[in-house]
């Protein structure tokens, strides 16, 4: 079983090679199914649901050896479950980013689904938020813990402390994205030092963590930020794209 996970910002089609080892996972199960292009489910939970799938779509389409994909689109709406329907027979999920409370509340009925399907070898892509919520510990929106401001936060707007939810459980360690762009790295770091996770993963943008086999593989133009907990603090290192 692979699990994808991109840290944002790759939205052109410059950057479909980051997409193209899911979709090359996704077609060897069609192919073993009898069918001549990968099904795969797309699914967008962001404000602007309908044009973001099109996009991801269009990006997984581009990142195929030239056969296409089927891609079985659904666009959700914030404070909707995704029906089961979104991903059944299917040779890959993917989904996309948005607001993490949104997606995780979104999807959170199909999680056990989910985890099943990765479990007998459904390849899991997920985006931003998407990638945020395959862990088993989920990353909310927070931007403190105990009142004190861990990462950069808008003018004028109050901070709200950072909560873990439950996410779909591909992953034991938290994931963080958009790090290197937004200044990200402080917020996982804080939360592993105040325990509020055991570790954590943290993608930079238009960079792609792949997880299988026991292994940790990133690719693309940034970098993956491990953050452990050592005796008297944490221990941060990179995996370099």
């Amino acid at each position: 079983m692979s699990i994808h996970l991109i840290g944002g910002g790759a939205t052109t089609s410059a950057d479909a090679a980051l997409h193209a080892p899911f979709v090359a996972e996704a077609a060897a199960r069609a192919r073993a199914a009898g069918r001549d292009r990968p099904r795969i489910a797309v699914i967008s939970l962001h404000p602007e649901a309908e044009e973001k799938a099109a996009a991801l779509a269009e990006l997984l389409t581009a990142a195929g050896d030239g056969g296409g994909i089927e891609a079985q689109t659904t666009a959700g709406r914030p404070g909707e479950p995704v029906p089961p329907g979104a991903i059944a027979d299917v040779d890959g999920v993917a989904v996309g980013g948005g607001v993490v409370e949104d997606v995780r509340a979104g999807l959170e009925p199909l999680f056990g689904e989910l985890r099943r399907l990765v479990s007998v070898g459904v390849p899991y892509l997920g985006v931003s938020a998407g990638a945020m919520i395959a862990a088993e510990g989920s990353l909310a929106g927070g931007t403190r813990i105990g009142g004190v401001a861990v990462a950069p936060e808008e003018p004028g707007e109050p901070g709200l402390e950072l909560e873990i939810e439950a996410g779909i459980g591909l992953v034991d360690v938290a994931i963080e994205v958009h790090v290197a762009q937004r200044g990200m790295l402080s917020r996982l770091v804080a939360a592993v030092e105040s325990g509020l996770i055991t570790g954590g993963l943290g993608i930079d943008e238009r960079t792609a963590l792949i997880v299988g086999d026991g292994r940790l593989r990133a690719e693309g133009h940034g970098s993956v930020w491990r953050v452990l907990p050592t005796e008297g603090g944490v221990l941060v290192s990179t995996i370099g794209a």
